[in-house]
């Protein structure tokens, strides 16, 4: 499956990456907090992307935020979010060792782009 960035737009917030997926429309709301620790990081926007849209797997974390993980060799790109207004938000990013957080796999419990 096929990421492709559509546009990206700056905004007080953060940058909204309008992105399409298997002929498919979506935004999402990189927070500025999540923009700069992107770059602490060294992770890409598409290494990021991906996590959100095609997880390994997804769990419930606190406040009502999701995490989504995928496995990158021996790392893991931890992704928060949560929805706001129209649509999904990235709170914050990071990339530990997955042994730390991975849970095994196969648990989802949302999907932000819902293949079936």
């Amino acid at each position: 499956m096929q990421i492709e960035i559509l546009e990206e737009i700056l905004i007080p917030r953060g940058i909204v990456y309008k992105i399409k997926v298997e002929g498919k429309d979506l935004e999402i709301l990189f927070l500025l907090h999540a923009v700069e620790r992107i770059k602490q990081w060294g992770l890409d926007v598409k290494m990021v992307l991906e996590t959100l849209i095609l997880p390994d797997e997804v769990l419930i974390g606190h406040r009502n935020r999701f995490i989504a993980h995928k496995i990158y060799g021996e790392h893991l790109v931890r992704a928060i979010y949560e929805y706001q207004d129209k649509g999904p938000t990235l709170i914050t990013v990071y990339f530990p060792y997955k042994e730390r957080y991975y849970q095994g796999g196969k648990v989802y419990e949302d999907r932000i782009f819902k293949i079936c």
